[in-house]
């Protein structure tokens, strides 16, 4: 089964014709490492799903890179601005390994909306983990200590440091490489 399909599953029962009004939908990519799903200032919206991979939201400030958030296998993404109010994104979506990955783009989906109105409520729940992945994520930058944040990410992405850069992990703590390195040490 398609891991676009299997993954959206996960948030509700799909009928068998919203299923195959779907997979008629989906388009399926193999991309190298550093492609780019979205950059800053990108208007078209897909969602996507990563069937093998690994990518990284960011923003760039003063020319430098603050990483936001990492996503591996089998997670819904995107860039909410322009899926949510059709504005142009205002972070960088690239790839950190080499991926396949699965996605529809917003139009087809607004559309499978209107014709499967019950499909809403798979789009809602997306929505609603987004929702709370945000607001986990801004309550432990304003909360936590930057040694909490590092057991946290460790915690819920075990393999990260075998799969991200030091540099990548640290910019996404809102630390510098040094004092990702002390962290370290001490555990």
């Amino acid at each position: 089964m398609n891991s676009f399909l299997e993954t959206i599953k996960k948030f509700g029962y799909i009928s068998e014709s919203v299923e195959i009004d779907i997979l008629k939908n989906i388009n399926t990519e193999n991309k190298k490492k550093g492609h780019y799903l979205i950059k800053a200032g990108q208007a078209t919206a897909n969602l996507f799903v990563l069937q093998t991979g690994l990518v990284r939201g960011f923003y760039i400030k003063n020319d430098k890179e603050i990483n936001t958030w990492f996503a591996a296998e089998n997670i819904v993404l995107g860039s909410a601005l322009p899926l949510f109010s059709n504005n142009p994104s205002i972070e960088n979506i690239q790839l950190l390994e080499d991926s396949v990955f699965h996605y529809i783009s917003n139009q087809n989906l607004q559309k499978l909306y209107n014709k499967h109105p019950d499909f809403n409520t798979i789009g809602r729940k997306v929505a609603e983990e987004y929702c709370l992945l945000l607001e986990n994520r801004i309550a432990s930058l304003q909360v936590d200590s930057a040694e909490d944040r590092y057991r946290k990410l460790i915690k819920d992405f075990p393999n990260i440091s075998q799969r991200v850069s030091l540099g990548h992990i640290a910019s996404y703590l809102g630390i510098t490489q040094a004092t990702l390195s002390r962290i370290r040490g001490k555990m």
